[in-house]
């Protein structure tokens, strides 16, 4: 159940929220900016690392989306695993553990000197990563009352920005920016330049900083308590008087079965679109701004092979970091936006209806940006659109998934749906790379034949259950 709220039962969204209840908003939003880092700054760094990892020749665009794809798998299984544990030994506990693991791995893939190196500890990243969303969105619904739910936990999931916007400044500033590369290559400390290439100094440096979320822990284990209402489910549990708690095999009841499976499949529509398409709005900003800048020089790269592009590309390689990153920045920006919107919009109109907007209109936007627009100028406008209807039904997931299950069974089943979808989304983001490195697709073939799966999304939520209204009981 929520907090008490005798006081404002009618009231504003935000009164009457006590000082603890804002820190818990706080502490989970720390948790999931860092927890968005650790996953973004691989795609922000892909380009740079994963090609100094192997060699020529070798299919780069499938390695990197095998990452992807393990990074899926690892958040699915974290996501399910540390889900049940958070039900049975508690939130704060569990959290500690989920940034720890999360933490620690993203630091040693900084160590990584083969392509599977790299993609072994994005699976072990987000098991830590998927694990520490189950548990503070749980924690968030269970903390805030009826009519601060939906705001404050969009709020939550929107915080994730934070974690992109990291992952921008170290693409742009660190691993982009032309004077650290120059350090890295000449008066970086000669035991870095003894064990790795010095050129991919600048990629490692921005993985070895994942360690610093750690230090999260310390607030954690001194402000955070359990929730009253897990405190209840825990005692009945122990007295004999309760349900088991963290339960897997209740989820796929007849109470809870229908909510368990809309749950997946909009999760698994939002990981493969998300990772299909979403991220690869920037690389639309990219090709834009690659044809421009080589005609201001002179130079029309449609007259060019493949291997001549990228030896002429090379040559404005720092220009066209900053404007991958701007382009990322562009789609984030409008995702930002969207997911906060998400919770005030479904609680005016529901959660299904919500739901079915954004889905369909993220398959509007995405045929908009990857079959009709090439002019950068254009897309400095259509981008943050674009990152708005693709991402924001993502703060949906921590609305929804909680209010579908009770207090024993709420950090398993938000964490089954969100992370189980993973699963279901990974083999896609594998035939992505297939299509890609295989089939010649272009980028934005690929990109459109995976935003169709917006429409399966948009039918899934018309067929689950309105939560809207409903207490949050056990």
């Amino acid at each position: 159940m929520n907090q008490p709220d005798v006081a404002h039962p009618d009231g504003k969204w935000y009164e009457g929220i006590s000082r603890y209840q804002w820190l818990v908003l706080v502490i989970a939003s720390l948790g999931w900016i860092f927890d968005v880092f650790e996953g973004q700054i691989f795609v922000a760094s892909m380009r740079e690392a994963m090609p100094s990892l192997t060699e020529d020749g070798d299919p780069v665009a499938t390695y990197n989306n095998i990452a992807l794809a393990a990074f899926l798998l690892g958040g699915a299984i974290g996501g399910i695993l540390f889900g049940m544990l958070s039900d049975r030994i508690g939130r704060k506990k569990t959290m500690s553990i989920t940034i720890i693991f999360y933490s620690l791995f993203t630091c040693l893939s900084a160590f990584s000197t083969d392509w599977w190196h790299l993609a072994a500890f994005r699976f072990l990243v987000a098991m830590g990563v998927g694990g520490e969303w189950a548990v503070a969105s749980s924690l968030i619904a269970e903390v805030f009352p009826k009519r601060s739910r939906a705001q404050m936990s969009s709020i939550f999931h929107a915080s994730s920005v934070f974690g992109t916007y990291l992952a921008i400044a170290a693409g742009a500033f660190l691993i982009g920016n032309e004077a650290v590369q120059s350090w890295a290559e000449t008066s970086s400390p000669s035991w870095m330049r003894d064990m790795w290439d010095p050129s991919t100094l600048p990629w490692r440096i921005g993985f070895a900083l994942g360690v610093l979320p750690a230090l999260l822990i310390i607030w954690i284990r001194i402000s955070l308590k359990e929730p009253d209402s897990w405190v209840e489910a825990q005692s009945r549990a122990e007295n004999g008087n309760g349900e088991q708690l963290g339960a897997f095999r209740d989820l796929f009841s007849s109470k809870f079965r229908r909510g368990t499976i809309i749950g997946l499949v909009l999760a698994a529509v939002g990981m493969a679109t998300f990772w299909g398409a979403h991220i690869y709005g920037k690389d639309v900003f990219l090709a834009a701004k690659e044809v421009e800048v080589a005609a201001a020089n002179g130079i029309d790269l449609s007259e060019l092979d493949d291997e001549s592009r990228r030896e002429v590309l090379k040559a404005f390689s720092p220009q066209l970091k900053q404007a991958e990153m701007w382009g990322m920045f562009l789609v984030t920006t409008g995702g930002g936006i969207g997911l906060v919107c998400f919770g005030f919009i479904c609680q005016r109109i529901g959660r299904r209806r919500t739901f079915v907007i954004y889905h369909l209109g993220g398959f509007v936007i995405a045929a908009v940006v990857f079959l009709m627009l090439e002019n950068s100028s254009v897309l400095l406008v259509a981008l943050p659109v674009f990152g708005f209807l693709t991402l924001g039904m993502h703060a949906g997931y921590a609305v929804y998934f909680p209010e579908l299950f009770p207090t024993r069974l709420r950090g398993t089943g938000a964490g089954l749906c969100f992370n189980g979808g993973r699963i279901i989304a990974a083999p896609v983001l594998i035939l992505r790379g297939i299509l890609r490195d295989d089939y010649q697709w272009t980028m934005n073939e690929v990109g459109i034949a995976l935003a169709t799966l917006f429409l399966l999304g948009a039918g899934a939520a018309l067929l689950g259950p309105e939560t809207r209204d409903l207490d949050l009981t056990d």
